[in-house]
């Protein structure tokens, strides 16, 4: 297969899968190695196209979603009630972000979209290896959350506002 037909169906099967999409994945099924396929994402990159890299694989940036962002407080042991309750209701954990008086903004991006995720990420932070996000502003944390409509962003708001996780802003 050439070149320039293997990237237009790179194109095709990232911007219609659900979930970001693994170089690996891409070269086992184009048979080229995994470093081909990160320069063709590259080229399609240069070519105006907007792909994102997230540690779960590829991610083409056109589907139109819901966005909002909400303000949260919870424990550390909280995160998994919190990860959760957004996934079950239908939304898609995009970033956590903080407000640091001295640094100004931080943010990372978390990408969680169902609960093994959540529960990779708890695992992780309570390993020790880091702390949250959340730690450094007393557990007043931002996330940026999708859904496919505005209603389930309403139902995410309501529930956590019941859970005693949403802060008004």
């Amino acid at each position: 297969m050439k070149a320039e037909r293997r990237r237009e169906e790179i194109l095709s099967l990232i911007g219609n899968a659900e979930h970001p999409l693994p170089a690996g994945i891409l070269a086992e099924k184009f048979n080229v190695s995994r470093q081909v396929i990160v320069q063709d994402v590259a080229i399609l990159r240069a070519n105006g196209y907007d792909i994102t890299a997230t540690s779960r694989g590829y991610v083409l940036n056109t589907k139109a979603r819901a966005s909002r962002v909400f303000k949260c407080r919870h424990t550390f042991e909280q995160i998994v009630d919190e990860g959760n309750l957004i996934i079950s209701a239908g939304g898609r954990i995009e970033d956590i972000s903080v407000n640091h008086r001295l640094y100004g903004k931080i943010s990372a991006r978390l990408d969680l979209y169902n609960r093994t995720h959540v529960e990779e990420l708890y695992r992780s932070l309570k390993s020790g290896a880091s702390k949250p996000l959340m730690s450094v502003t007393d557990g007043y944390h931002y996330h940026t959350v999708t859904a496919d409509n505005e209603e389930t962003l309403d139902e995410i708001e309501n529930q956590l506002r019941r859970a005693g996780f949403l802060i008004e802003i």
